[in-house]
């Protein structure tokens, strides 16, 4: 059964579905490691980060174990109690499409912000990074002090609507592929290399200089997305 080319809905979840359907008819046998992740997405005709989503959606299941340094294997499922797998919601965003969409809309977040930021905003966006700092250094995710961080922006907008837009993506940002995926990405390290880019964020808002609040938050973004796409062989290496 030849791998199909799939169209951009849900891509993660076409994906996913093709490969669960080959793993079931014995194409991809249990033990055996699938093929890598360029490779799969040449055959399908899709991004390597649609691939890494549909990937990890398939290990949350239970389908395939992710060794890093070595690749994706298939389990087998044949007496498998299910108890440690988790269901993907079929309304779970891809976390990288997120992240992409974050990109545009948060960017012109930051831009407004800019411009409209009172003094209390700043303190909190400050009080925000200090949080984020405090974490890290006791070897703590940050996610509370970077979820304050994002809101506390959106707060200076005085738009109710975006305010609830970034919250509805901090609630994406819970779902079982985001938290998958920052098993493997998220360290120390890179929550340090995040709290700088917030910190020039900050700094662009505080100037009140708009472009340069736009350009920062799109590079986080853009180093964010950067970030979970890589290589599964450098991951937690550091």
């Amino acid at each position: 059964m030849p791998l199909q080319t799939v169209e951009p809905q849900r891509l993660y979840r076409q994906i996913a579905e093709q490969l669960r359907t080959l793993m079931s008819g014995g194409e991809f046998v249990p033990g055996s490691r699938l093929p890598a992740e360029r490779d799969l997405a040449k055959q399908l005709g899709v991004s390597r980060p649609s691939v890494r989503e549909a990937l990890i959606a398939l290990e949350v299941e239970g389908w395939v174990e992710v060794r890093t340094g070595s690749g994706v294997y298939v389990l087998n499922r044949v007496g498998r109690v299910n108890g440690k797998d988790r269901k993907v919601p079929p309304s779970e965003w891809g976390p990288l499409e997120l992240i992409r969409a974050r990109r545009v809309i948060e960017g012109e977040i930051a831009s407004l912000a800019a411009t409209q930021a009172k003094r209390k905003h700043i303190q909190a966006i400050n009080e925000a990074i200090e949080q984020m700092r405090e974490d890290t250094d006791r070897g703590v995710a940050p996610l509370a002090g970077d979820r304050a961080f994002h809101t506390a922006i959106a707060q200076a907008c005085d738009n109710v609507v975006l305010l609830e837009t970034v919250q509805t993506f901090w609630d994406a940002r819970r779902g079982p592929l985001f938290e998958r995926l920052g098993d493997y990405f998220e360290t120390v390290p890179s929550w340090r290399m995040a709290i700088a880019e917030h910190e020039a964020i900050l700094q662009a808002i505080r100037a009140h200089d708009a472009p340069a609040a736009r350009a920062a938050m799109q590079g986080h973004m853009d180093k964010s997305h950067s970030r979970f796409s890589a290589s599964w062989r450098r991951a937690n290496s550091s």
